[in-house]
């Protein structure tokens, strides 16, 4: 399993550690509308999983923001936000900040998203960081478990293998 510090403190990652070629497990997620998302909802796409703690700070808000701008240019690729963020906040937030490139859900009810990525800190009941690119076929094709959750991800990279997930 990945090892990951939030604030320079150990934490334990609950579920299933993800690893580059492995078909993308499945989960149930809240839209903004408080609809059903899962994997399948986004099929014959690629998707670029961008995994924050909570979408209203400093990190993940410049994370979420500079997905939104590269989604932009970037064709037939959706980026996905999640955090355990209540579906309103996330709405709310999104409204707030002008954003309408990325797609935010919430995985406070089941955190089913975050036992199938492995990304749920036991100890805080949120998401570590994380990058994860699915191509069409739902294969994972990109992995970062970021070390240390005040730390970014490397956009770059992400990008470049969204884009090479073609």
């Amino acid at each position: 399993m990945a090892t990951v510090t939030f604030k320079h403190t150990p934490v334990t990652l609950i579920g299933n550690e993800v690893k580059v070629g492995d078909k993308a497990p499945d989960f149930i997620a809240l839209a903004n509308d408080m609809s059903e998302v899962s994997l399948a909802s986004s099929k014959g796409k690629i998707r670029l999983f961008s995994v924050v703690p909570s979408i209203d700070t400093g990190v993940c808000d410049t994370q979420t923001r500079r997905f939104n701008e590269e989604a932009a240019n970037l064709a037939n690729i959706e980026i996905i936000t999640v955090s355990v963020d209540l579906p309103f906040a996330q709405r709310r937030w999104c409204a707030a900040s002008g954003l309408d490139n990325v797609i935010t859900v919430s995985d406070h009810r089941d955190l089913s998203f975050g036992e199938a990525y492995g990304v749920v800190m036991k100890e805080l009941r949120l998401l570590a960081r994380a990058i994860f690119v699915v191509d069409t076929n739902d294969t994972v094709t990109y992995v970062e478990y970021v070390s240390e959750g005040s730390n970014h991800p490397n956009y770059e990279a992400a990008i470049s293998a969204a884009k090479a997930a073609n």
